[in-house]
């Protein structure tokens, strides 16, 4: 009878081609060494009845051998290869296993060993599969069916890589750890390695006198620990030969040739040119920037003409739909320009970027994630390359920044902002308080946690950081979440600006339907466009145009709330149309009982800054949105609204 532990060394030997060290697995079982060699003995002599067995190889480890395929597939039929506290229990946990599954299991699967493994039916995984293969051909990897023998995953070997990192990776570790993965299931890599791997890493960029930001540190980690991974296990990306040359000819290689002799050194692998090449194309698809040896302004390195142009055009078009005010902000437009050149590397590689941030972003900046829409979009269109909502999110933070710069009142007192997210994220946080404090606070600086050691702390009051410090330091450290929301800003002071706008303005009776009941969304906004074409707000083509950008990214940003609007202007005046819902309805997979059309007018030059502020006061506050829910007149609802 197999035990949890054999279950688990099982499971590791079937997702692997090469060996596997004894340490390794009783590393992962938390037992000794001398238990584990018990345990392999045992479950070989299971196995021995099955059509398999553990071949021991001399200085390498343990690796399954199997002699009879149909007879081991009748085998892993009887069993549970998770546990049962991992077992999937929604569609999207079960894609996301099925994904992992496939990309770390070399032989066929089949549907009823999948079925079996997480307790559910052969017609329930056939319809995951769909959604299944839809996400693996965002990285050209085909999910091929043969008949007896089952599935197996087939694609580039450089795309399989990037696919891994997103799914075979557990990323929602906090910033400061490593990432060491799913440990419960699909543990890659032993610590040790990821260790040495970070602490070369970052003694390379400090020779270098190169600034990452503590997600791009993690995520050049996590891709070499791939490729280490993949190399041992007899896998090598191929790249062209004129790409190969391309490459080295940036200075990115040459600090790619260190790190990685480093790591041949220290952990006796091989890296090709590929693979070398491979990792330079993580420092040229990260925001690398080198700095001034006196600590100065960061030098501008990677602005040029045609990178200008997109940038110039982007904020072109968010001026013309949004009328922000922010087209000439020079600091906006070097911060995306320093954002794109980087960027246009990943997408011309095909590499996918996480932002662990999007959700915060859309619900705090909805309007500057609109903006980042309208920019994605024209972005797109000059480079003829798609522009996910993760990197919309990080033109986001850019475009907030600025916003935020726009509300500037003053400057002056001292504080420090920590942040693991970059320049963006350090910088919208940094705007953020100086509009919120004016003068007084003084920011000092912003800082990777990392390079926290480097400033001299006996000159501040206090720390605000976007990640946990644990270690004592002189001064207090305030936590926030990287995207400042209201108990942010009450934490660092009680005084909060208050600007109340003339809310009249926007909200008008006429506009106004409260307390209707709705099965969906598309029966909602069905309603509110028959009345406001009835009232001639509206053209007829205005709900078509919501719903082409309901597909770019949903507007239902949390704290149910959905603020619907055509992605380009459809009406001949700006205004706010409210409806809310006795009971809420769903709004892709997320509840709503307030919904806010919002159409800008065409060719608007209105000041739409304070309209814009009171919808972010809206939507930063479950009280204000429950007071205005429960409204069952206008009269009601202006004074919730007035009161909030």
């Amino acid at each position: 009878m197999l035990n949890s532990r054999m279950k688990i060394i099982l499971r590791e030997l079937m997702a692997v081609q090469s060996p596997i060290t004894g340490k390794f697995l009783a590393n992962i079982n938390q037992v000794t060494s001398r238990t584990t060699r018990d345990d392999v003995k045992n479950l070989d002599a299971l196995l021995a009845d099955h059509g398999a067995s553990i071949d021991a190889i001399m200085g390498q480890g343990y690796q399954l051998h199997i002699t009879d395929e149909a007879q081991f597939r009748d085998y892993l039929q009887t069993l549970s290869i998770t546990n049962d506290a991992n077992v999937p229990k929604t569609p999207e946990e079960r894609i996301a296993y099925v994904i992992k599954r496939l990309l770390l299991y070399d032989a066929y699967i089949k549907l009823d060993d999948l079925a079996d493994e997480i307790y559910v039916s052969k017609s329930t995984i056939q319809n995951d599969l769909i959604e299944v293969k839809k996400v693996l051909s965002a990285y050209d990897i085909v999910v091929e069916s043969r008949p007896n023998y089952g599935l197996k995953v087939n694609g580039n070997e450089f795309k399989m890589r990037y696919c891994m990192a997103e799914y075979v990776f557990d990323r929602r570790g906090k910033i400061g750890e490593r990432w060491d993965g799913d440990a419960s299931q699909f543990n890659l890599i032993d610590k040790e390695i990821l260790d040495t791997i970070y602490a070369i890493i970052i003694s390379q960029i400090k020779a270098h006198q190169i600034t990452l930001s503590d997600i791009a540190i993690n995520n050049l980690l996590i891709h070499m620990a791939i490729a280490y991974k993949r190399i041992k296990s007899g896998y090598h990306v191929t790249l062209y030969q004129a790409e190969i040359k391309e490459i080295i000819e940036q200075k990115e290689y040459q600090v790619a040739k260190e790190i990685v002799s480093e790591v041949e050194e220290k952990l006796q692998v091989d890296f090709p040119q590929e693979e070398t090449a491979y990792i330079a194309i993580h420092l040229l698809g990260t925001k690398m920037l080198s700095q001034t040896t006196s600590g100065g302004k960061v030098v501008e390195q990677v602005m040029d003409q045609e990178i200008l142009n997109i940038v110039t055009n982007a904020l072109e078009q968010i001026e013309a739909e949004l009328n922000l005010g922010i087209k000439e902000d020079k600091e906006l437009i070097i911060a995306l320009s320093l954002h794109l050149k980087p960027a246009v590397n990943r997408y011309k590689y095909g590499m996918n970027i996480r932002n662990p941030l999007i959700e915060d972003i859309k619900k705090n900046y909805p309007l500057a994630f609109e903006a980042g829409i309208i920019a994605g979009l024209a972005i797109e269109k000059q480079t003829k390359t798609i522009i996910d909502e993760n990197e919309i999110g990080y033109l986001t933070l850019h475009i907030g920044a600025a916003m935020e710069r726009r509300k500037l009142i003053s400057d002056a007192k001292r504080c420090l902002i920590v942040c693991a997210s970059g320049l963006g994220t350090a910088k919208l946080i940094y705007y953020k308080l100086r509009s919120q404090f004016g003068s007084s606070l003084d920011i000092i600086g912003t800082t990777e946690y990392y390079k926290l050691h480097q400033y001299n702390l006996n000159e501040i009051d206090f720390i605000v950081s976007s990640i946990p410090i644990e270690e004592n330091l002189p001064v207090p450290v305030i936590e926030v979440n990287a995207i400042l929301g209201n108990q942010d800003i009450e934490k660092i002071e009680k005084v909060v600006i208050d600007n109340k706008q003339h809310v009249f303005t926007y909200f008008q009776e006429a506009r106004t339907f409260l307390q209707k009941e709705f099965a969906t969304k598309e029966e909602a906004l069905a309603f509110m466009h028959s009345k406001l074409l009835e009232k001639g707000y509206v053209d007829p083509d205005f709900l078509p145009a919501i719903y082409e950008r309901e597909k770019v990214a949903p507007t239902s940003f949390g704290n149910l709330i959905a603020i619907p609007h055509p992605i380009t202007p459809h009406s001949n005046e700006t205004f706010l149309s409210i409806c809310t819902l006795k009971k809420p309805i769903s709004w892709n997979d997320k509840p709503v009982q307030f919904i806010c059309v919002l159409s800008v007018k065409k060719n608007s030059q209105e000041d739409l800054q304070p309209m814009y502020e009171l919808l972010g006061n809206i939507i930063d506050s479950p009280s204000i949105v429950q007071n205005l829910i429960k409204a069952g007149t206008y009269e009601e609802f202006m004074k919730m609204l007035v009161e909030a």
